[in-house]
C-alpha cells in the first residue's frame, strides 16, 4: 500500500467573502451519529469547503478538489490520523 503523495497543491484558506456559500450544500458522514460533533463538507465548482458542525455560521476552511483528495486518501491510508 503506498502512501498518497504531498506534493500536491495544498492552498487551504478561510473562504474569503467572494465565495457564494448560500447555495452550498452541507453534508456529514453517516459514520458522525447523532452528537453534532463533526465536520461537514460542501463542493464548490474547483473547491470544497469544511466546516465545524457544532459552529456553522463561522466561516470555513477552504480546499482545492485536489488538497482535499490528498487529505481524505491519506486519511483512508492511515497516513494522516
Amino acid at each position: 500500500m503506498s502512501t498518497p503523495s504531498m506534493a500536491a497543491p495544498h492552498d487551504v484558506t478561510t473562504a474569503t467573502h467572494d465565495v457564494d456559500l448560500t447555495l452550498a450544500r452541507w453534508r456529514k458522514s453517516s459514520y458522525s451519529g447523532g452528537a453534532n460533533d463533526c465536520v461537514e463538507i460542501a463542493e464548490l465548482g474547483e473547491h470544497a469547503a469544511v466546516r465545524d458542525s457544532k459552529d456553522p455560521g463561522r466561516r470555513p476552511l477552504l480546499f482545492s478538489k485536489a488538497a482535499m483528495r490528498v487529505l481524505v486518501s491519506g486519511i483512508a491510508h492511515g497516513a494522516i490520523q
